[in-house]
C-alpha cells in the first residue's frame, strides 16, 4: 500500500521550475518510493548496485549515453561525480524541468557535492519516516503511547504487516547506521562506535556533552565530535537548538540531542515490550523525542525552516519546545503522563513573564502529553500527542 507524503505537492510544483530534484533523508524513509511514485515514466538507476556503479564511475559518458535523461538517480552519493556531469546535461537543456531526480542517504557528501556542482540548479528535499498526520490520512491509526515509540515510523514496518519491529530496527541499524559511518570514514574499533551510539541513546533528550562522551568511551573528543557530524548528516539523530535573546545572555547554548526515529533509539535502549517502556527511566525522554520529531517533520513537510528550538537558563528555568512563527515564540510542555495538573505549566507561565516581548499573543502555547482530552486549562492548549498535527504549521 503506497501512504501519500505530505511533500508531493512541493515536490511536484519546484520541478515545473528547477531541472534537478534532490531528495535526502534516513535510508528506508521513502525516497525511492516517493520518487518512483511522482516519476513513474523516468528510467529508475540503483546506484547501491556494483556494476550499475562501476559502469557510471569508469564510463561516465557512456553511462548518459546509454540511459539518457529523465532518470531517477538513487543513492547518488555512491557516485558524486556523477554530479558534474549532469551540470553539463541540464546547462545544455536549461529550459527543461526535472531532468533529473537524485535520492542520497549521506548528506555530507551528497550536500558538498551539490553545493559545487548543482547549485542553483536543484530543489533540496527532507524526506524524513511518516508523519502522524501522514499516517492518520491513510487510515493508520496512531498507537497509544509505548506502542507507537517502539513501532517508530519507518515505512516498513507499516507497509510489512507480518515484521517483527524489534528486530526490523536492530537489523537496521547494523545494515544501515552503521554501513553509512563507515562508508564515509574508517572505524578503528567497531565495538567502540557501537557503544558510542548506545551511550547517545541513554542521552536522548538531554543536552549534548562531547567531553562526557569523550571521558565514557575514552576516545578523543575530537572523535566524538566526528562522529556526531556524520550520524546528523546521515539523518539518524537530530540536534534540536537552544533558543536565547541575546549572545551575551546567560543561557545554555549546547543543543539537546533526539533519533529521528524513537524505533531506533528503543532497540538501542535493548526495550522490546511496552511492559519493559512503561518501566523504563528514560520513557518520558523518548516521548519527547517522538513529538518533537513529529514537530520537525511538521516543518520539513512543507519545506519550510525547521523554526524549533528548546529553552533552559543557568536558574533553572526550561521550556521543552519552542515554535518561532514570524519571529514571535510558541512554548510548549512535553509530559508523558496520561493525566494534566497545574504544576506542569509552572515553566511555561514563568517564560512568558520573563520573554513577554518575544511571545505570540495570538498563541498561547501549552502541553502535549500522553492523555486523550482536548481542552483549554487555565489558558493554556492541552493537545493528546495523536493530535498534534498542524500546530506547528505557522505562516512561515
Amino acid at each position: 500500500m503506497y501512504i501519500q507524503r505530505k511533500l508531493e505537492p512541493q515536490i511536484l510544483l519546484l520541478a515545473k521550475e528547477y531541472p534537478v530534484i534532490t531528495l535526502v533523508g534516513p535510508r528506508q524513509s521513502g525516497k525511492t518510493t516517493l520518487a518512483r511514485h511522482l516519476f513513474p515514466d523516468y528510467s529508475y538507476i540503483n546506484l547501491e548496485d556494483p556494476q550499475t556503479r562501476t559502469f557510471a564511475t569508469e564510463d561516465i559518458n557512456g553511462f548518459f549515453k546509454s540511459y539518457g535523461s529523465h532518470l531517477i538517480l538513487d543513492e547518488i552519493q555512491n557516485v558524486p561525480t556523477l554530479l558534474s556531469k549532469i551540470q553539463v546535461i541540464v546547462d545544455e537543456n536549461e529550459q527543461e524541468p526535472a531532468q533529473f531526480i537524485l535520492t542520497g542517504s549521506q548528506e555530507l557528501k551528497v550536500g558538498d557535492s551539490i553545493a559545487q556542482s548543482l547549485a542553483g540548479r536543484t530543489s533540496l528535499f527532507t524526506i524524513l519516516p511518516f508523519s502522524m498526520a501522514e499516517l492518520t490520512e491513510a487510515g493508520i491509526a496512531i498507537q497509544t503511547r509505548d506502542k507507537q515509540i517502539l513501532h517508530g515510523f519507518m515505512p516498513r514496518v507499516y507497509q510489512t504487516k507480518t515484521l517483527n519491529t524489534y528486530d526490523y530496527y536492530r537489523n537496521y541499524i547494523a545494515t544501515y547506521v552503521e554501513k553509512d559511518v563507515k562508508q564515509i570514514t574508517a572505524i578503528q574499533d567497531e565495538l567502540v562506535f557501537h557503544k558510542f551510539l548506545t551511550l547517545l541513546a541513554g542521552r536522548v533528550g538531554n543536552l549534548l556533552n562531547y567531553s562526557s562522551l569523550s571521558n565514557d568511551l575514552g576516545v578523543a573528543k575530537k572523535t566524538i565530535e566526528r562522529w556526531i557530524s556524520l550520524l546528523k548528516a546521515s539523518h539518524i539523530i537530530y540536534l534540536l537548538q537552544p533558543w536565547f535573546p541575546s549572545r551575551t545572555s546567560t543561557i545554555v547554548k549546547t543543543p539537546k540531542l533526539y533519533f529521528h526515529d524513537t524505533g531506533v533509539v528503543s532497540v538501542l535502549l535493548g526495550i522490546e515490550t511496552e511492559n519493559q517502556m512503561l518501566r523504563d527511566p528514560l520513557r518520558g525522554n523518548l516521548f519527547e523525542n517522538m513529538v518533537v520529531m513529529e514537530a520537525l517533520k511538521q516543518r520539513v513537510n512543507i519545506n519550510r525552516p525547521e523554526n524549533l528550538y528548546f529553552f533552559k537558563n543557568s536558574n533553572g528555568l526550561e521550556v521543552d519546545l519552542l515554535f518561532q512563527d514570524q519571529r514571535l515564540l510558541v512554548p510548549y510542555e512535553i509530559k508523558s503522563s496520561e493525566t494534566f495538573s497545574k504544576d506542569q505549566f509552572t515553566n511555561i507561565v514563568k517564560f512568558r513573564k520573563t520573554y513577554p516581548n518575544y511571545l505570540d499573543t495570538e498563541k498561547s502555547g501549552g502541553l502535549i502529553y500522553a492523555g486523550n482530552e482536548a481542552c483549554t486549562f487555565l489558558g493554556n492548549s492541552v493537545t493528546p500527542f495523536q493530535n498534534t498535527a498542524g500546530l506547528f504549521l505557522g505562516t512561515t
